[in-house]
Formats: structure tokens, sequence, C-alpha cells
């Protein structure tokens, strides 16, 4: 076996399963499975099986879920930069499916990093509606913001705040929530040895603390009606089937949906908490366990938890709170947050920004906690970066930002739309310092919250002269941009304009709509879907791809 498990779990499991043990046990000799989600917001389903540059095997569970052979590297192709496919475990697909989003509903992943799931309930929004995005730890944040940004999501916010916290702002608001609770992690041992050796400091008992007080504010931010799909990536009882006996003790106004069984699923085991808890809750049976031995993917644990309907105290419609007509409309909206306070945190507090007198309380600071970003590192110590990276400024660049009234930094906004998209955007424009962005909710539903993107970031203003940036530039369609560059994967060209290289492009190749000039911004797309912008003058295109997000491998 080449996983060392811990002795305890080992015995623990051994009591658990009975006959099962043996075939428990031998699922650790085997290779963990590998996985890609398509990213339907940017490639359609039958697109990316035509173009796939893997061979790809569907995960029974996920219509959009495939698995890859052992030893393909789905980070080392240009398709993975433009944003076409996610790579994810193909077990953790399975909650979101279970979640049933449909379009148009206020959706809030509550413990998201590093944001696979959120990526995946945006596709099923396809742009509409809302997802509130969250993640305690302010490093794991950046994680998160990034992955939002690189798969083409235009309405998501993305908060770094406690449940607690956004129950207050969000009470009864939300149509669907989803809790990938933080767990002791047993179900990942295959696949990460260091969860095996950190199973003792991450005790069963510490995780359910955790998991007790967040099932208990997620049911306050629930719409009647609504649906909660909560998981873990262990299998500890006492943090699967121990929390749900004890939320539906708590709410008796919630059910337990019957997850079925035909994509391999076990059904859930009320019976290792106690014969007690058994007979109190048979409905538990109807949660979901996913087995390594039973599945082709790694250890969950799933329950879907739906609201029975009817009044709720304190209920609100976001549909009829929220008016999301165009940003024209709403130049009045607009905040300038730098002028109110100097910004020195990486999160922005829109309660700061509504005090402009200085007489509001700004949001209080919680204490950093260790992550992991993108790349399975701490990212401690590290500055916080926007994408494109632009350093969240203070000093003497914050006055300058500030010098500029939200109306000066609108204008060059608006033109650059303008001239050089088209397309019309829904929601609420916010201007933060030089930072414009589109957000999905009023601001007002902000106030007091940290924020680490209050929305879709369309860009700077650079003393009059609007900067594009590159979260706009992957989210768009060709279509939506008057010049537009195609370049082929299966050319070097393309690797050298991820890799931040100037490249000669004759202007023959060029894409340009209402007879505009080749000169100036310019949507590059690899395949017909965007990758990043860069600035085409006189047969040669300079590369804006960020330099953080830059191809670095030979």
């Amino acid at each position: 076996m080449g996983v060392q498990l811990p002795t305890a779990f080992v015995k623990r499991m051994e009591q658990l399963l009975g006959d099962e043990f043996e075939a428990f046990m031998t699922a650790y000799d085997h290779t963990p499975h590998a996985g890609i989600r398509v990213n339907t917001l940017k490639i359609p389903m039958e697109d990316f099986k035509e173009r796939s540059p893997f061979e790809l095997r569907p995960i029974p569970w996920c219509a959009t879920g495939f698995y890859i052979p052992h030893g393909t590297k789905p980070g080392l192709h240009p398709y993975y930069h433009a944003g076409l496919y996610y790579v994810q475990e193909p077990s953790a697909m399975s909650p979101v499916e279970l979640l049933n989003v449909a379009q148009d509903e206020a959706v809030l992943d509550l413990c998201a990093a590093p944001g696979g799931k959120s990526t995946q309930i945006a596709a099923k929004l396809q742009g509409s509606g809302v997802l509130v995005t969250n993640d305690i730890s302010a490093d794991r944040t950046k994680a998160l913001a990034k992955n939002v940004e690189l798969y083409g999501v235009r309405n998501a916010v993305v908060l770094n705040e406690s449940p607690d916290r956004i129950a207050a702002a969000f009470p009864h608001f939300f149509d669907k929530i989803l809790i990938d609770a933080p767990c002791s992690g047993e179900g990942m041992f295959r696949k990460d040895e260091d969860m095996a050796k950190q199973w003792e400091t991450h005790s069963v008992d510490k995780c359910v603390v955790m998991q007790r007080d967040i099932l208990r504010v997620a049911a306050s931010m629930l719409s009647a009606g609504g649906r909660i799909v909560y998981s873990t990536c262990t299998f500890a009882p006492e943090e699967n089937e121990g929390m749900i006996a004890e939320f539906l003790e708590a709410h008796p106004d919630f059910d337990v949906v019957p997850v079925p069984s035909e994509a391999g699923f076990a059904p859930g085991h009320p019976e290792w908490m106690s014969e007690e808890v058994a007979a109190a809750h048979p409905e538990l049976r109807g949660t979901a366990r996913l087995w390594p031995h039973l599945v082709e993917g790694e250890g969950h644990f799933i329950a879907v938890l739906q609201h029975q309907g009817g009044r709720v105290t304190g209920t609100e419609d976001h549909t009829e709170s929220e008016d999301l007509t165009p940003f024209e409309d709403k130049n009045d909206r607009a905040l300038n947050i730098d002028a109110a306070y100097p910004r020195k945190k990486q999160f922005l507090s829109v309660k700061e920004a509504l005090t402009p007198s200085g007489q509001g309380r700004p949001a209080t600071d919680e204490p950093k906690r260790s992550g992991k970003g993108m790349d399975g590192k701490s990212d401690k110590g590290k500055s916080a970066r926007g994408l494109g990276g632009n350093k969240f400024r203070s000093g003497k660049e914050n006055v300058k930002s500030a010098a500029r009234s939200p109306q000066d930094v609108l204008e060059s906004y608006h033109q650059f739309v303008k001239e050089q998209l088209e397309m019309s955007f829904t929601g609420y424009t916010v201007v933060y310092g030089d930072r414009i962005y589109q957000s999905p909710l009023a601001s007002h539903r902000l106030d007091g919250l940290k924020v680490v993107r209050p929305g879709w970031f369309m860009g700077t203003d650079k003393n009059g002269r609007f900067v594009p940036s590159h979260p706009l530039a992957v989210a768009l369609r060709p279509s939506e941009a008057v010049r537009s560059i195609n370049l082929s994967s299966s050319d070097a060209e393309a690797i050298r304009y991820l890799k931040g290289e100037t490249l000669s492009i004759p202007v023959e190749r060029m894409t340009l709509r209402n007879e505009v000039q080749p000169k100036g911004y310019t949507l590059v797309c690899i395949d017909g879907y965007s990758a990043g912008w860069g600035k085409w003058q006189d047969g040669m295109l300079k590369n804006e791809y960020p330099t953080g997000w830059r191809w670095t491998s030979v």
C-alpha cells in the first residue's frame, strides 16, 4: 500500500465497514482518478468533445465531467489558459449537480476556495441571477477570485467573511446554498498523503464544532422552499450523518431529499451514530456516501436538505429588491471608496464607501488564517494582487485615483464600452478608486462586508484613460469585441502569446467590426475562444497577457 494510513483511522473503518473493509483498503493501492469539467460558460459541450485534446470518458454523475487518462497534464494546454475546462477530482463534481441550480437564482457557495464548485455553479446560472462565493480564509480567496475570473464568470461577488456576517446582510435571500464544509479530509487520503499525516491535527471533534455553526447560520440565509447541499470529503459519521441529524432536530421544516443510487452512490448510515439516531431519522439513509471502492472517485458525503416552503420570518424576495437594469442608468450608484477611506486592505469594504463623511465604522478585520493557493503552496507573505498583477495600491497612487470623481472615472469607461465593445451590461457599476466593476448586487447589499471582488472586474482608469482588465477579456465572446485575432492551439504562436511574447500579426488576420481602425486593444482568441488582450499596431501585437498568469512550462 502506497499510502500510510493512521492506525486509529484504519481500526475505525474496519469496525464500520465489516465485510467491505478489504475492498475499501484495496482501493488505496489504485491510482486516484483524474478529471476535467467543461466550462459551458465559454464552450458548448458538443464543441468541446469535437476539439478535446484528451481522451474523454464520461463521469456518470456530472454531464459536463470527464475522466482523463492517468498521466495527462491538462494544465499544459492552451485550452486551460482560455478557461475551457476546470481540472477537478471526479467525486467533487457531485455536490453541485445535486444542488439543482436553475437560471436566475441567487446562489451562495459558503466555503468556496479554491473555487471549482463556484465555477460549476456559475456555468449552470449562465450569467443570470447572482452567485455569492465566499471563503473565511483571506489567503484562500486569492485562488478563489482567480478561478472565478479565469473561467469568465460575470455575475459573481467574492467575499472573505464569516457565515454570521453574511447572514446578517442576506437574511433568507438565497435560493440555493452549497456548504462544502471544512472537514477531517479522510476521503482524500489516497489523493493527498499530507491529509493522512495531518489527520490527528484536523481532528473530527474540531471539525464538528465548525460544521455545526456553519449549518446553523446557513438555514437563516435560505429563502422559503430553498435547498441546501451539505458535503464533506470525510468518512467520519460524526461529521456527516451526525451533523444532519442535529440539523433536522433543530429545523423540522427541512426534509432530506433522497440521493439517487444509480451512479454507484451508497446510502447514508445513521446507525453508525447510534441506534437511537437511526430510529429517529431513518431519512438519513437518503444521504449519499461515495466510496473509493465503489465509484471511480475519492470519498465524499452529500446531504440534500430541502426547505418545506411556507412563510419564513424575515424572508425577502431578492428578485423584487434588485432592479437589474443596464449600467448606463446606474451612474448615481457608482462608489468612490478611496475618497472616503485610504485603502490599506486587500478586500473592499462597501460600508466605508457609503460613508463619505467618514462617520461610518469600518468593517472589522478578521485575523488571517493559513491557506493554500492555486499551486497548493501557502500564499502567506505574498502581496495581494488582482488579476493581471494590478496590486491593490495605497499611498501616493491612491491619492491620485481619489482626485478623480466617480463621474470622471466612469466617463472613460463608458467611452471604451461605446467604442470597443458590442454588448450591454446588466447590474450595477461600482467604482473602487481607479477600478471599475459590474456587480450583480446593489451596493447596499455589501455594506460592512469584506469584499474581495464586488463583481466582474472591468478595468482601471489611468489618468482619464480606461485600461481593460484580463477578466473582462476572458469573459467576452469574439463577437463582443470590435477587434479580434484568432490563434491556433496547434501552433506555437498560441503558446508564445501565453508566455507574454510580442507577435507579428498582419492586418489581414484581424477581424474588424463597425469599420473600426485596426490599431488598438484587440481580443486575442485561441481556436475562437477568448484568452486575453493585445494591442495591435503596424503589424505587431503587443502582448497584454498578465505577468502572473503566463505560461511558465517549457
